[in-house]
Formats: structure tokens, sequence, C-alpha cells
């Protein structure tokens, strides 16, 4: 089974090669635990929760780290800006030790709800200070830093292929330097590997080291925890589109610069998610989170279902519509499969006849740089062709779902019986949907979404489900 994917390093498809035949080492740039992951935060895990499980699909037993930021990060990339974990810290009220703890949680009951399955390693980067601390030496020991108002930087000039994976020109780094910088730095796009002169007083989070009491540079945490997990060389690296120009530029600098071997080999990034002409961030206010999709009535499920509807490398515009159309859309999936499952009791082991040709179709799709929106196509067009044995397409698409992960094996056609609380929700909720109270129908489904009741709109009247995204505990 071939699968292609597009690496950002070349800007080109190319046909996947793991560095040892079987095994897959993929790093992903996890969260920074100073705030809810909104759902922008979550388009990106959702993408590369599809990338482990194509690759699963393929054959492949993959290795999946992903770090937890639970150490100073600045709000720009650039080592400017303020401290995102002081930030949340005063925001809230708490210690910074308490704010990581608390969001770091949380973050991982949205992942999930959204039925990611767990990385292989989660690693903190505060519990991994010695191994950053180890790398730097490395890298200092090679000479590609300086040490300048007590802060060690990496200097860019030293490494020629600074700015490859984003394609900078020095025409472009050149210009960096007309921008207003931290005036320890020679060149504008120099990067701190070690903090030991910080811009904010009482910094909650120092540790010692060769250069003085001081914290990480953001960067250097995902070179160093990667390498101790995967090794020097690695097959897979990914994060959002935001990441080359700076984050993932640094830490191929750093990283080769430390062990002077090419580092990773596919790089992969999964474009926005946009609210109106900007992208969705914490920073501009502008966010939407996974808590204020259930809150208004929607299942997890459907935002993963959303998401599968347009390529990770293509922008995707959030609107309550078209949350509302995936909703219509993932439940009818798990509709047609009830009846399917009523017609055909348990499926085969695996599809046979004309299914056999969908499913191919499908397999094809899912190893074109994981083409999900052709994927959810060939599904609807098996459910829908009546010539294949409604055993055939169960099978298939229980088979389909392996990527998906729509929860449709826990699919029933047997509706949830009400009782007379549920009964008077519903009836408080048809009144407010005739009077055109959308806002209170919409709080009364949340309700009862809480309750583990998925409710179905149809000309008949509302059907009751069990809320397939509320069995998820991982």
């Amino acid at each position: 089974m071939e699968l292609k994917l597009w690496n950002t390093m070349g800007r080109e498809m190319q046909i996947f090669t793991p560095r040892e035949k079987g095994k897959v080492g993929m790093y992903c740039c996890g969260p920074t635990v100073y705030d809810f992951a909104h759902v922008g935060n979550l388009r990106t895990y959702i993408f590369e929760d599809i990338l482990r499980k194509t690759l699963a699909y393929a054959g492949y037993d993959v290795r999946h780290v992903m770090n937890v930021t639970d150490v100073g990060h600045l709000t720009d990339d650039a080592d400017e800006g303020e401290d995102k974990m002081l930030k949340g810290a005063r925001e809230k009220g708490k210690s910074v030790w308490e704010i990581a703890e608390f969001y770091t949680k949380a973050f991982f009951h949205d992942f999930g709800l959204l039925r990611c399955v767990t990385p292989t390693v989660i690693c903190r980067a505060t519990a991994h200070i010695q191994d950053m601390i180890d790398l730097i030496s490395r890298i200092e020991k090679n000479g590609f830093t300086y040490v300048a108002g007590g802060n060690v930087y990496f200097d860019i000039s030293k490494f020629p292929g600074y700015g490859k994976l984003a394609l900078l020109d020095q025409q472009e780094l050149k210009a960096g330097a007309r921008i207003a910088v931290d005036e320890g730095k020679k060149n504008p796009r120099d990067f701190v590997l070690w903090f030991t002169k910080s811009k904010f007083e009482h910094q909650s989070m120092t540790w010692d080291s060769p250069w003085g009491r001081g914290y990480p540079g953001w960067h250097i945490e995902c070179s160093a925890m990667s390498m101790k997990y995967l090794g020097e060389q690695f097959d897979i690296h990914c994060g959002g589109i935001d990441h080359p120009p700076v984050h993932h530029t640094n830490e191929i600098a750093q990283s080769e610069a430390a062990t002077g071997k090419p580092w990773v080999t596919y790089w992969l990034h999964g474009e926005w998610l946009v609210m109106g002409k900007e992208k969705m961030a914490k920073s501009a206010g502008n966010f939407t989170t996974l808590s204020t999709l259930v809150e208004k009535g929607f299942d997890p499920l459907d935002y993963r279902y959303f998401c599968l509807g347009a390529h990770y490398r293509t922008q995707l515009a959030f609107t309550w519509e078209g949350l509302s159309a995936a909703r219509a859309g993932r439940m009818g999936v798990v509709d047609k499969i009830a009846q399917l499952r009523a017609q055909s009791g348990h499926p085969p082991a695996s599809p046979t006849g004309k299914a056999l040709q969908y499913m191919a179709d499908f397999e094809t799709h899912a190893m074109d740089d994981l083409n999900m929106p052709r994927c959810l196509a060939d599904l609807w067009t098996m459910l829908r062709d009546a010539e294949v044995p409604p055993a055939d397409r169960l099978a298939a698409a229980l088979r389909m779902d392996t990527i998906f992960d729509l929860g449709l094996s826990e699919a029933r056609e047997a509706e949830v019986v009400p009782d007379e609380e549920t009964r008077a929700l519903l009836e408080q909720r048809e009144l407010a949907r005739k009077g055109r109270d959308f806002k209170k129908a919409d709080e009364i489904r949340a309700m009862l979404l809480a309750r583990g009741i998925e409710v179905q709109d149809s000309p008949g009247g509302p059907k009751l489900r069990i809320a397939a995204g509320q069995r998820r505990e991982d």
C-alpha cells in the first residue's frame, strides 16, 4: 500500500518510505497549557490523528510522541512578547504550576472526546529540562552559540542551511534587521536557547544550568524531547502551518547543529481554521472551544466530521451553519449504519464483492495525502448503493471508520426511550423551536447531550439516541 504525503521540506508530494521498515517515528508539537485549546488548535490534532490512523491502516507500527509545553513560552515565536504561562497565571489568579496542570487535563479531555488516540509518549517540558541543557551544551561545543546579556543564543550565521524549510533566502534574512529585536542578538533571527536574564520579574519556573539559573527557550524543548524518544533521526514531524517560518526552522537548525546529521525526513503542516478572514487564535480573541460547541448542543464528533470535510492543507472556515450541516451529515451516516446493522446482524470480517471496489477507492484517496473529503464521498456513495448487500456495506464502512473514527461501530438503530424528565425537556424544546427561540432550543439540546442523549430533528419529530462522542474516555 503506497502512501504519498506532501512534504513541506521541498514543497512536493513524496512516496513515504520510513527509516526502519514497518515502523514510523512521528513527533507532533503539542499544546501550550496556559488556556483552553480552541477548535482551531484541535483541528491540527485531528489531522495528526488521521495521519496516525492512516499509517496504522497501511500496516505501520507508529510511535507517536507529543510534547506538553508547561514552561514559559513567549506570545511571539521570535523571542518577543509576553510569557504565556505567566500571563495565564496572572489572569486566572493561580500559580503557573496550577495553570499547567489544569489546562493539561482539559486538553486531553477534549482530545479524548474527539476520539484522538493518546500519543505513545506524552512528554512535559518541565520534566526534561536536563535533556534540554545537555542538548544546548552539544550545540555550544560545536560552535553554534554565543552568550550576550546573560542569555545563550543560537547563531544562525554559523548554520548554512538555516531557513530551508520555510524557503527563507538571504534577502529575507537580512530584511529582518529592520525589526526591533533583543539588543543582545547579532542577527534579528538568532534565537534564545537558554534565558538567564528574563524580561519578567519573579519568574516562577527557573532551573540551574551551566550558564546560570534560568529557563529554556521555547524551540529547544521539541528538539530535546523528540530525540530522546525517537532518536537523532526520525520520520515525521507535524504541526500547524504557522510553525515553519520560525519554530520548525529553529528546531531544524539547533538539532542538526548538535548532531551534524539530517534530522527529520517528512514535515507535515495543517492549515488554519478561520473565523471571518482571520485565523482562529486566542491572541485575536476570535476563538471557540469544544465545550462551547457542546453547550450549543453539538456532539464533539460533529466537529470531527466537520474537519474531515476539508483537506488538512486547505483553510477551513468555521461557521455555525457549517457545523450544523456536519452534524446532519454525521447523524445521517450513523442512521444508515444502524439500519444496515439491523438488516444484516453481524457483518463479515471483511467486505466482499462490489464493496471491495469501494474499499479500493477509499484506500487510494486515504493514501493520497490523507484526502478525507474524497474518502467521505466514497463512504456515502457505498452506503447508498443498493447493489451492495447490507452486510458488505456495513463491513466496509466499519473498516473505513478505523481512519475516520466516528464511532460507527457503536451505532445502533434502537432509539432512546425518554423518561419523564427527558420528555419534559423535549416538550420545552419543541415549544422554543415553534416560537423561533433557537437559543433556548440549543440550550435544551445541550442539556440533553450532557445527559448522554443526542437529538436529531426530522419531519416526523425529534429522534433520540445515545450520544457517541459522550462514550469515549481516553
